[in-house]
């Protein structure tokens, strides 16, 4: 499946290349955007699973990920048990469907998030923490305490809870955390004693929506290991009996005596927003057994079944410890820990449950977090994808939020996923997709981009730029809910999204939406990426820092990086306009340096930064020193590493790691500090400021698009170069700017309105090429550089020829769709929103408006009009003497007409959509009950929209503007030489 991934993103660059210059790519299922598809309670059939299906597909969409969750209240004797043989009729039939429409198929590997649940997830595979006990003892003495720990009674169920925002979608201070949330008023907890174990067995799970229970019981233990003042450790654990009681005696001639005790304890991480049939206990990460066992569900039920039409499994981010306390722990870690560290642990308890770090604690804390990581990589994450490959799939995986190095997780996967709004978050998951040569990276898209009902399209497009910017191609909403017909307005709904679904007014136009996706993907799933830093990432700083909150540190873009030089570094480097993808310690042995350049599996780089990196393993100094002498360029910003992390092998691993480092003998250069040391045939660099290293080793750069708040990323092709550049800031641009390539043609592609042609071009200083780019605020364009002189139309720049001109008069409202009931058509002379009119039904309305007006052409000469819609909310299709202009979904809601277009007597029509919420407002003020899920139900996102039940309410909102604002103008254009 993977090869059949790659052969389709290399097969679009070099049709596009061989088949003529200004040519767009194919538009494939893979090019277009998919979208995560929520079954509520899987309470589906096959009739409205194929209606469904069908309005995707005519939607636009590529395809769908299968995710279960909660259900819908009313519909429970339509509840299908998760791998049920009638669940698994379902998904034959949707893969069916998905054959016959061209739908791409994905599923996730569970229900809700993370993994886990089920009847076959007990108290045994379920996730577990350590906790322990110190005792003291003298010369001489026994002890009279028992060796038990008994786990504390705690149930913690998610419909009691105030769901407020945490984390990368947080927008103001949270009143609760994440191990105490606030509860809702009046509300109380299940009683711990209403339950049972094991926690599957319980009744009604579905309405419990249980997020962490521990029962009360004892715990047991792991090792007791005794240590004395004089040096002396012996291990007791087989001196302790079945009642806790010690069978030992501290030996006289020993001194003074610290006992510490290490027991295993249950997490109690339930899954999240479980589908029935799949609640219960979150696996243990760290055991490849139980793993195996929990994937064993889904072998037996796939037993005679036919996967072909599934594409592959997918997986949430990590999430077990968005609960009470972390999951640090498994049954068989003191051996983990002793093959990969090679020591043994239990020598060193004291040290690792110290409060009061000192360097030893700290160095066997780093080797513990260690252990944890490299089996959440090798005893989950890859068996996991070893498992999908075994049935010929691939697997999607969110490594974010797992306490391991990310990007080494990333790597074990076919598609690593990104999430969230900031673009250095993005990079974690797309530089692993660089780097190691993957050909797709994507995205859980528009999750929590505004309060409930209120992002627009043109909000999801302007998102979708920044993934894209970011390294994203393969575009996954989040979401859209199957939804039954029949069901009232607004149908079922998932809480944290923009409502992908038919019942939002916005679908009319969501097709322009998908089209502009897939063009632009087109472009950027061809070829090979083309940035030219690498950027370590300092994972073993991190994990020397103390954790607030438990034993773990967890991942999660630039969260715990603050006032580091690592970020400062990712984030000026993007500000100056130099590329770079992330690499761990792991993915750089696969490093080589290749005719001038550092070759990784994925991509090519001119250098590799470390920036205010300290503990540095010695692996990856002697991979550094290795590349240099090669021909390598490599710059220490803000410091020069000088320490090996971990206590294993320490004064061994330490005198090498000095020896290689006292090589670099670095002396001052011209350009104020920044100093070089020759190494064979390449350099170390190292200075203060980043921008003066990557100058000084000559590292290419886009500086001359960042300068204009044009943001860029770069891909290789055969014979060339794609741009997608878009234009960030708040003016338009209209202009020349500089490409640093030395190639000296290209084609300009406008995926938004489908525009192309040869790009107006010039050589810039040092044989760099000048484009010319008309880009207005949130517009993007394509640029294909090519080194070979290119025939075809030229791209239709143009320049205004005169001044805008009202198009005045009466406009004619006809309300076409939507509801909760269509208005009465009427006229206007002064265009505003319809929620201002004086007609009955306006301020309610959801739905789609024609405006119609008539208006004689201007007698000025044009060569083309700039038609001008000024405000619109949200969207609106043109049609201009019957005959469809184009869809703007915005920021822009301008569209280019040849003057041919235009009749001395003209009729413009502009049918306008707005979104959800003015008929939601109307709901909430008629009382109408909507919000009819189980578990999390509908929360808001923020706390001004939350009512007294602690859901989401709207009763407060006023009507939203609605429809064709204006001023509408028409603008005489002249085409640019």
């Amino acid at each position: 499946m993977l090869k059949k991934i790659f052969i389709a993103c290399l097969a679009v660059a070099f049709t596009n290349f061989l088949f003529g210059q200004v040519t767009w790519p194919a538009i494939t299922q893979q090019t277009k955007p998919w979208t995560r598809w929520w079954w509520q309670g899987s309470a589906v059939d096959k009739p409205n699973l194929t209606a469904s299906m069908q309005l995707y597909q005519q939607a636009g969409l590529g395809g769908l990920e299968i995710t279960p969750i909660y259900g819908v209240g009313g519909y429970e004797n339509k509840f299908i048990y998760y791998l049920s043989p009638q669940w698994i009729q379902m998904l034959g039939h949707t893969l069916k469907e998905g054959k016959r429409l061209n739908l791409g198929i994905d599923m996730a590997t569970g229900t809700g998030w993370p993994f886990g649940g089920g009847p076959l997830i007990g108290a045994e595979e379920a996730c577990r923490n350590f906790l322990f006990k110190k005792y003291n003892l003298k010369a001489g003495e026994v002890l009279k305490d028992t060796i038990v720990y008994i786990q504390e009674p705690m149930v913690r169920a998610v419909g009691n809870l105030i769901h407020e925002m945490h984390g990368i979608y947080k927008v103001e201070e949270p009143k609760g955390t994440i191990s105490e949330p606030l509860l809702k008023p009046g509300a109380k907890p299940p009683l711990i004693t209403d339950l049972v174990e094991p926690v599957f067995a319980n009744k009604n799970l579905q309405a419990l929506a249980l997020d962490q229970i521990r029962f009360k019981k004892p715990i047991p233990l792991q090792t007791l290991m005794a240590y004395s003042d004089k040096g002396e450790i012996l291990e007791l654990t087989n001196k302790v009996d079945a009642t806790g009681k010690l069978n030992w005696t501290a030996p006289s001639t020993g001194g003074n005596w610290e006992l510490v005790a290490i027991f295993m304890g249950w997490h109690g991480k339930m899954v999240e927003r479980a589908a029935p049939g799949d609640e219960g206990n979150v696996i243990d990460h760290f055991s490849a057994a139980h793993l195996k066992k929990y994937l064993g569900w889904f072998d037996k039920s796939f037993k005679g079944f036919d996967l072909s039409g599934l594409r592959g499994f997918f997986n949430d981010s990590y999430e077990v410890d968005d609960a009470r306390g972390q999951s640090n722990w498994t049954g068989d870690f003191f051996n983990e820990f002793k093959t990969r560290r090679r020591y043994d642990l239990k020598n060193y308890l004291p040290a690792l449950v110290k409060e009061q770090r000192d360097e030893q604690s700290l160095r066997v804390l780093y080797d513990f977090r260690q252990t944890i990581a490299d089996m959440l990589l090798d005893n989950f994450t890859k068996p996991w994808h070893d498992w999908a490959r075994s049935k010929g799939k691939i697997v999607r995986n969110q490594s974010h939020g797992s306490p391991a190095n990310i990007l080494d997780l990333y790597a074990a996967v076919d598609i690593p996923e990104t999430e969230g709004t900031n673009l250095t978050r993005f990079k974690f998951a797309t530089s692993s997709a660089h780097v190691m040569g993957k050909p797709l990276a994507s995205a859980e898209a528009a999750t929590w981009l505004n309060e409930h009902f209120l992002s627009s399209l043109g909000d999801v497009k302007l998102i979708l730029d920044k993934y894209f910017i970011g390294g994203v191609n393969h575009i996954f909403y989040h979401g859209t809910n199957y939804s039954p017909k029949g069901d009232p307005w607004p149908g079922w709904l998932f809480y944290a999204a923009v409502h992908f679904t038919p019942a939002n007014p916005f679908w009319k136009d969501f097709g322009t939406l998908n089209a502009y996706a897939a063009r632009c993907q087109s472009f950027l799933q061809a070829g090979k990426p083309d940035n030219d830093v690498l950027l370590y990432f300092p994972f073993s700083d991190r994990n020397y820092q103390p954790a607030r909150g438990g034993m773990l540190h967890h991942y999660d873009g630039m969260e715990g990086f603050d006032e580091t030089s690592f970020k400062e570094s990712a984030e000026k480097m993007l500000e100056m306009g130099y590329s770079w993808d992330l690499i761990s310690d792991k993915q750089m042995q696969q490093l080589q340096f290749v005719n001038g350049k550092i070759k990784a599996p994925g991509g090519e780089y001119q250098t590799i930064v470390l920036s205010g990196v300290k503990y540095l393993p010695l692996n990856t100094v002697k991979k550094l020193v290795e590349l240099a002498k090669q021909g390598a360029a490599i710059i220490f910003h803000d410091g020069v590493p000088s320490t090996v992390p971990g206590l294993s092998d320490i004064e061994d691993q330490q005198k090498q790691f000095d020896a290689l480092i006292r090589q670099l003998l670095f002396i001052r250069t011209n350009a104020a500090g920044v100093n070089n040391a020759a190494i064979g045939k390449g350099m170390f660099w190292e200075g203060r400021e980043i921008k003066y290293l990557l100058a000084n080793a000559n590292v290419r750069h886009e500086m001359f698009l960042a300068d204009n708040k044009l943001q860029a990323i770069r891909r290789k092709i055969n014979g060339g170069e794609y741009y997608f550049i878009t234009n960030d800031g708040k003016t338009a641009f209209n202009d020349w700017v500089l490409l640093n390539t030395k190639l000296q043609n290209a084609v300009l592609f406008d995926p938004m309105q489908q525009r192309s042609g040869i790009a107006k071009t010039k050589q810039g200083d040092n044989y760099t090429l000048d484009i010319f780019l008309q880009l207005a605020p949130g517009e993007s364009c394509i640029v294909q550089t090519s080194g070979t002189k290119l025939t075809g139309n030229k791209f239709p720049y143009t320049e205004t020829a005169g001044n805008a001109i009202a198009i005045t008069g009466n406009w004619e409202l006809k309300f076409l769709s939507g509801g909760p009931v269509l208005p009465q058509a009427t006229k206007v002379d002064h265009l505003k929103s319809w929620t201002d009119l004086s007609v009955s039904g306006v301020k309610e309305f959801s739905g789609t408006t024609q405006y119609s007006i008539q208006f004689s052409r201007p007698s000025v000469a044009a060569d083309a009009w700039l038609l001008d819609l000024g405000g619109v909310k949200e969207s609106a299709t043109i049609i201009l003497n019957g005959k469809r202009i184009a869809t703007l979904i915005g920021s822009v809601y301008r569209v280019t007409i040849p003057a041919a277009q235009l009749k001395p007597n003209n009729q413009l029509q502009v049918i306008v959509t707005n979104g959800m919420a003015n008929r939601i407002i109307d709901l909430e003020k008629r009382g109408v009950s909507w919000k009819k899920f189980y578990n999390v139900n509908m929360p808001a996102r923020l706390a001004e929209n939350r009512g007294a039940d602690g859901l989401f309410t709207a009763a407060k909102w006023q009507p939203k503007p609605s429809g064709l604002i204006g001023p509408v103008t028409i603008t005489p254009l002249k085409f640019m030489q």
